[in-house]
């Protein structure tokens, strides 16, 4: 499978369908000589591209709409510009990012735009009570709009044991919770104001995986299972969809519930391992309402392995009669 994008290093896909494009907004990896570490220092990200083609099957030109937003447009912020997302609502797109504030602790940050390209502008200060990295946003049919985010190691969610607004940097670094009957970290999500810039007054929340054979949330040394980073949320014939990658084993998964809130029944895994360390992705419906959905990802296949240079790559998935995730077709009567 060849990389979608291949003039810049690009991961981290989030897409979205907007005026009948598929509009792609990942993070711009950028060579460093910054070293490998597990606290993701290599990835020192400062701005971000937004992408666009008219067709996936066949593949059609990619549209490199140039930098939309840099490190210094945004006051406080110091460095690491990761994943994003994007969402549109009442005429306005919105681009949701995650940086490290002047402290070195990660926030979420949103800048506004007047089209799904940009450019955008983005407000002065991070959304209160945000934390962590990789917002992810999901625009339900009644209006209401969501943000997930969260990320172990690097992304410091682990730090936030005691409490949303409670930093603890005795847990920086590679570290997460562990041992017998110690439950994972989840990702966290909070329903937006309507004008898309703060989180409602009920703050956020934990979202919760069961483990299907017990009906309890998952352990937190299941790391074939539990969740890492890269959240995800989309829906299907009323069913809600929340992926995710594991992490230090490699996987996308996903979980599936009746609410944006969850809880979520763990279903299975999305995509294997790819060469290099990070997944992340997206699933999107194209076009819209022709239940044709398609995973974005990434891997380090254009810079042969090197994990911080990682370019975008796009795949059909299917679902059964059951709603279960194949990353293939299955044929006819199997």
């Amino acid at each position: 499978m060849a990389p979608l994008i291949t003039n810049i290093y690009t991961a981290d896909p989030s897409a979205h369908v907007f005026n009948g494009r598929v509009y792609i907004y990942p993070s711009h990896d950028r060579e460093t000589d910054i070293q490998f570490n597990d606290n993701g220092d290599q990835y020192d990200m400062a701005d971000y591209h937004v992408f666009s083609t008219c067709s996936l099957d066949p593949q059609g030109p990619v549209t490199d709409h140039g930098v939309v937003l840099k490190t210094e447009d945004i006051p406080w912020v110091s460095k690491q510009l990761w994943a994003p997302d994007a969402a549109f609502k009442d005429g306005r797109y919105y681009l949701y990012f995650p940086a490290r504030d002047k402290q070195g602790i990660f926030r979420i940050g949103v800048a506004v735009g007047d089209k799904p390209e940009g450019p955008f502008t983005p407000q002065p200060e991070p959304i209160k009570g945000s934390y962590s990295i990789d917002p992810a946003t999901f625009v339900d049919d009644d209006g209401e709009a969501y943000l997930y985010f969260g990320g172990l190691w690097g992304g410091q969610l682990q730090c936030y044991q005691k409490g949303n607004n409670v930093f603890d940097a005795e847990w920086q670094g590679p570290k997460e919770p562990t041992g017998k009957g110690v439950k994972f970290l989840g990702a966290r999500v909070g329903r937006l104001t309507q004008d898309m810039l703060e989180f409602a007054e009920e703050g956020v929340r934990e979202v919760t995986i069961l483990a299907p054979e017990t009906g309890e949330p998952l352990d937190a040394d299941d790391h074939e299972r539990r969740f890492f980073e890269a959240a995800w949320m989309h829906k299907r014939n009323g069913k809600y969809y929340f992926s995710y990658s594991t992490g230090d084993t490699h996987f996308l998964c996903y979980a599936v519930g009746d609410s944006p809130y969850g809880p979520f029944t763990y279903g299975g895994r999305i995509l294997e391992p790819v060469l290099g360390w990070t997944t992340h992705h997206s699933i999107v419906e194209f076009p819209e309402k022709s239940d044709r959905w398609w995973l974005f990802h990434h891997d380090c296949e254009l810079s042969k392995g090197v994990d911080h240079l990682r370019s975008v790559k796009v795949k059909e998935i299917f679902f059964d009669e059951e709603g279960r995730i194949h990353g293939e077709k299955k044929p006819v009567g199997k």
